[in-house]
């Protein structure tokens, strides 16, 4: 069945004010598409559900795009895909966007609402409909459903007759990955020019980002696990391998980004993955991220001859004590015998970390740093632990009031470059201290400057956008804020 005209615009909030964009330093490091959403909307069209996409964190300036498109189009909904930090500029949007078309409906989906679920049409009334859980099928149900039905769409909040919100449940059967169509790429004005991946992490120009999997099997505190819960499902080999050859063919892209949080969790498919790349390659290459207990040589080094350019680990600290509070498998030593091999392997090497998490003390931040700094990895991220709505140490840094620590529940600031959360034993100010030390002392290390300096022939675009936005870097370096003032 076709339905006539436009069906739903898909939005994707920037979090903040468009005039501050080129002075963010996250968007100079990296512009990711949004993947979710890209691929909701290639499931409504293969539906007949038309649809269109703005992506304000790749265009800031789109509230007059957004705006022109209603009163040009009049879709009957408007669906806004949120983090915990991009929540508060989307109802923003869908308020304006109300003004404009006061018949709408305002549909919210994303990690923040699947969280939350009946609180948020409880606090925010311009909302209609939150999706909970994968978005493709609930959503697909939402928009063909006569409205006094749609109370029978499983995986949705909304209010009931007497303007109490409720959810629906959970979705009982889910969809199978390999029967999705690709995301629709060429639904984000720009692609694959307007995105990039973090600064220095590729080798070649244009790349992207690709999911191959959702879920992760592991329940680790800090994770937020409301959409996909603890399931675990993965594409196909011979899916992954037609998915890399279109954005070759298509968009030209050089290098792929797996988007996933375990790649190499099953072993059996990365290994015919890597195969089908070997007996047809593409010419292209790819990173992806893994637990190190799911590495092993010989898989590397198959890896390797695929094109794999870059693991990233979640090391997450340096101290065995504070990982055992938070993290399934604990194991340092583990961890340090298997990047050995990825480096042994020819392949580069990324640590996450983050600081702040309860339990963090002065002494466990030094851990940390004497264990970055003796491994032989090439880089790393160190972000500023944030407890999001979802993950089990939400909830109980929640419940325990001030005996972890300080909570600054301030949704908008939630980004993970700020701390919202203290430790029991810091100060934030101390914390913002140690962080600055944290990054300028690895900068410092002359192997690892060295390693910079290489990227001048391995990755020479990265170099490019460095210099491009280099004043940003320098004021992030030095006053530790992500954007600067206007």
């Amino acid at each position: 069945m076709q339905y006539k005209g436009k069906t739903i615009l898909l939005v994707h909030p920037l979090g903040y004010s468009g005039d501050r964009a080129g002075a963010d330093v996250s968007r100079l490091a990296n512009i990711m598409p949004p993947l979710g959403l890209a691929s909701i909307s290639a499931y409504l069209t293969e539906n007949g559900c038309d649809n269109d996409i703005v992506d304000c964190y790749a265009h800031p300036h789109s509230d007059v795009l957004i705006a022109d498109y209603l009163k040009r189009y009049r879709p009957q909904f408007i669906g806004f895909s949120c983090t915990t930090s991009t929540f508060l500029d989307g109802v923003r949007l869908a308020e304006a966007a109300r003004k404009v078309l006061p018949e709408i409906r305002v549909v919210f989906g994303g990690v923040h609402v699947s969280a939350l679920k009946e609180q948020i049409l409880a606090r925010f009334p311009v909302i209609d409909y939150a999706v909970v859980g994968e978005g493709e099928e609930t959503l697909r149900e939402l928009v063909v459903t006569p409205e006094n039905n749609r109370g029978e769409v499983s995986g949705l909040v909304l209010r009931g007759d007497d303007g109490i919100p409720f959810f629906t449940g959970r979705r009982k059967q889910q969809l199978d990955l390999d029967t999705l169509p690709f995301p629709a790429y060429y639904k984000l004005a720009g692609y694959p020019e307007a995105y990039s991946l973090p600064i220095f992490n590729y080798p070649k120009a244009p790349n992207g980002s690709c999911l191959s999997s959702r879920g992760c099997p592991y329940a680790c505190s800090y994770c937020d696990r409301s959409v996909f819960n603890r399931t675990f499902r993965y594409n196909s080999a011979d899916y992954m391998y037609r998915h890399m050859r279109y954005l070759n063919e298509r968009y030209g892209l050089r290098h792929l980004n797996f988007y996933d949080d375990q790649f190499t969790f099953n072993r059996r498919r990365v290994v015919d993955f890597c195969q089908k790349i070997i007996d047809k390659p593409l010419g292209m290459t790819f990173n992806c991220a893994a637990r190190a207990e799911h590495l092993d040589y010989e898989l590397l080094t198959l890896m390797k001859q695929a094109g794999c350019w870059m693991i990233s680990l979640g090391i997450e600290t340096g101290d065995p004590d504070l990982l055992a509070m938070h993290r399934q498998n604990p194991d340092l030593e583990m961890m340090r015998e298997k990047i050995g091999l990825i480096k042994k392997a020819g392949i580069r090497v990324k640590g996450l970390l983050m600081m702040g998490l309860p339990g963090e003390t002065e002494d466990s931040i030094a851990k940390s740093r004497n264990y970055v700094y003796s491994i032989p990895i090439d880089d790393f991220n160190l972000a500023k632990f944030t407890p999001f709505p979802g993950s089990p140490i939400y909830e109980k840094i929640k419940s325990c009031g001030e005996q972890l620590g300080s909570f600054d529940e301030d949704w908008e600031k939630m980004d993970c470059m700020q701390f919202r959360f203290v430790p029991k034993e810091l100060t934030r100010q101390r914390l913002d201290e140690l962080f600055i030390d944290f990054y300028r002392c690895h900068f410092q290390r002359p192997g690892v400057l060295w390693g910079y300096v290489t990227m001048l022939w391995k990755s020479p675009d990265s170099w490019r956008r460095f210099l491009v936005g280099f004043f940003g870097f320098i004021r992030f370096a030095f006053t530790n804020r992500r954007m600067g003032r206007r």
